[in-house]
């Protein structure tokens, strides 16, 4: 089981964090929503909880609920810049089907 980064998703959030000031990483999770079932939640960690399992790569923590592992195991975290468009792509194997959208995901 394993959740990663690129270089660049790393890069990112280093900054982000370094300009906030205070923070051990990101926390990645599921929702339920949308018109496909579940969206990814992305949110700045300040504490790690007892119950989170912890990955690490390029240097940054990547936070999991035991609960979302089973939907998101084995996804990569990149950040793209596109245009003028700029934010993080979940590249998840277990996705199946995606809405219109984009906003949610079946497994």
């Amino acid at each position: 089981m394993a959740i990663t980064l690129t270089e660049a998703a790393a890069r990112h959030v280093t900054r982000y964090l370094a300009r906030r000031g205070k923070g051990v990483g990101v926390r990645l999770g599921v929702k339920t929503t949308g018109c496909s079932g579940l969206a990814y939640k992305l949110e700045y960690v300040d504490e790690q909880a007892p119950e989170d399992i912890v990955f690490e790569a390029h240097g940054v923590k990547v936070l999991i609920d035991p609960k979302s592992l089973a939907y998101i195991d084995g996804t990569e975290l990149d950040f793209v810049r596109e245009g003028l468009n700029e934010g993080f792509r979940f590249i998840n194997p277990n996705e199946r089907d995606r809405c219109g959208c984009g906003e949610s995901f079946r497994v």
